[in-house]
């Protein structure tokens, strides 16, 4: 029979109630998965309490989860593309329950570190299979831009979404609790998926290749650590050698790529030049969104005092302006040349970082306001960009196509806390070069330290190191405003005059079971 990835564009069958309930399905790995990214901002204080970490712990227990999800994003993309992506789904589905259980009874710091980087090898079979159904769901034009819109308004909204049940969980419970409720999730997603949601992979994939899992590794893994180290602890022979050998390693896997017949990334995939030019517009709205995320709710917590539910529930408002971005976006590009629809993302992201850049130590709504319409223009950029990637894909390679598209996001993610994070931090300790090491360490270790010491001389530390800490955001802030508008003058270059090409007629192998189970989608 035929699946309807088959169909040509010009004819392909529009999406109905079935594919509509199984996108609602799909949705479910997605918000977990981007949850994660968020549910430790308002745990940390209490983390740092428990487990007593160092700065670069600090950061590795933010950024280990996205960079090992980035680090095997690729692999799994192209797994799911041979073995089935419903079946990777399920598997990851299972590993990601098993791994939040080892976060949550974690009794140190590198063991949370750990169990970070074990929830992000799961969240790396969840995410491009889950895209990737989506691709194949929604053959239809309109409707897979309307699909792939409420994807990425999901994505950031799973962000705010983990920050408030995290200030909820942590209101009652220990902090441990943030990682517990992945599990009945998951289980939930277990059982409604081989129900609702049919099995698509490649007819025809080629040997796996083994050898570009390890050099994939080896090219991420080295340069994350040489400029985490570098910002931490400043230049050295040692850390720039890791730099070096990571992108020795990166070229190495790009060469082997390019000559192998069944490479792991398929070079079909960027035939066309909007599909690398979104790949690196992906990344660099990552950069800027997942950047500011990391001063912000440390704003609302340890700058104005909130507890952690309060801050929680204050970092839902910009949530009422994000929604409507992504449709809206969506229904522009039919109508204007998607390129200016992506720059002028941009620059009303750009926009929302000279907001930040003003707040002082007092400014609720200005900071609100300020990531609200950051994260608005973000999330048009987002969800045009992907629309684009996914569309020029073939059918057989939407697996690939969403891992790359996948992998943009979450190391360019990963890598806008580390860098503007490691900014910020910067100009912090030099405004408190002369207080004792806890004070200038993080924000937290001063308010610590003020709590500790009480009074009005606990009272001028703590307000120091907020003044500190704001001088540090805003600085940041404008490192986030330039790289924004430069983004928006690459977006009008580079994607100008492309258009959503129609997708391939190509088909994706199923199984006789998988067959049956589809038959009612034709």
């Amino acid at each position: 029979m035929t699946t309807p990835a088959a169909i040509p564009a010009a004819t392909a069958r529009r999406a109905g109630r079935r594919e509509w309930t199984a996108f609602t399905v799909l949705l479910l790995p997605l918000l977990l998965v981007s949850m994660d990214v968020s549910v430790l901002y308002f745990a940390i204080p209490a983390i740092t309490d428990q487990l007593d970490p160092s700065s670069t712990q600090q950061l590795w227990i933010f950024d280990s989860y996205a960079f090992a999800l980035a680090g095997l994003l690729i692999t799994m993309g192209s797994l799911g593309d041979r073995i089935g992506r419903r079946k990777l789904l399920l598997i990851g589905a299972t590993a990601f329950g098993l791994a939040s259980i080892g976060a949550a009874c974690a009794t140190s710091a590198e063991m949370l570190i750990a169990a970070r980087v074990l929830l992000g090898i799961g969240g790396a079979t969840l995410m491009p299979s889950t895209l990737a159904l989506v691709r194949n769901l929604f053959q239809d034009d309109k409707q897979r831009g309307q699909a792939i819109a409420i994807w990425s308004g999901a994505t950031t909204g799973g962000i705010a979404l983990g920050s408030v049940l995290s200030g909820v969980m942590l209101n009652h419970f220990y902090w441990g609790s943030v990682f517990l409720i992945n599990v009945p999730a998951m289980l939930l997603l277990l059982l409604l998926v081989p129900v609702l949601v049919p099995e698509f992979k490649d007819p025809a994939p080629g040997r796996f290749d083994l050898l570009s899992v390890p050099l994939s590794m080896a090219a991420v893994l080295p340069v994350v650590y040489g400029l985490k180290e570098i910002a931490a602890e400043g230049f050295e022979p040692l850390y720039a050698g890791c730099l070096a050998v990571g992108l020795a390693f990166g070229y190495a896997f790009v060469r082997r790529q390019r000559s192998r017949e069944y490479a792991m990334v398929s070079r079909a995939l960027f035939a066309g030049r909007g599909f690398g030019a979104g790949i690196g517009l992906n990344t660099l709205a990552a950069f800027a969104m997942m950047g500011s995320a990391y001063f912000t709710t440390q704003y609302l917590q340890s700058v104005l005092g909130m507890g952690t539910l309060e801050a929680a529930l204050w970092s839902l408002a910009p949530s009422v302006v994000i929604g409507a971005a992504a449709p809206v976006s969506a229904a522009l590009a039919q109508k204007v040349d998607r390129a200016h629809v992506i720059a002028g993302g941009f620059v009303l992201a750009a926009t929302g970082f000279v907001l930040i850049s003003l707040v002082d130590t007092d400014s609720l709504w200005l900071i609100l306001t300020g990531a609200g319409v950051l994260a608005s223009g973000i999330v048009t950029v987002l969800s045009l960009v992907s629309d684009m990637a996914l569309a020029s894909a073939p059918a057989e390679k939407a697996g690939s196509a969403a891992s790359l598209l996948e992998t943009g996001t979450q190391f360019g993610g990963a890598l806008g806390m580390a860098v503007l994070g490691s900014l910020g931090t910067a100009v912090y300790r030099h405004d408190l070069a002369g207080s004792e090491p806890a004070v200038r360490e993080t924000l937290g270790g001063a308010v610590a330290t003020a709590h500790h010491i009480g009074g009005p001389a606990g009272e001028q530390v703590l307000a120091l190191a907020r003044e500190a800490f704001v001088h540090g955001m805003q600085y940041a802030a404008w490192g986030g405003t330039v790289l924004l508008l430069g983004a928006a003058v690459l977006a009008a270059a580079l994607m100008r005059g492309i258009e959503a090409p129609a997708p391939p007629a190509a088909e994706p192998a199923a199984s006789a079971g998988d067959r049956l189970h589809e038959a009612s989608y034709t």
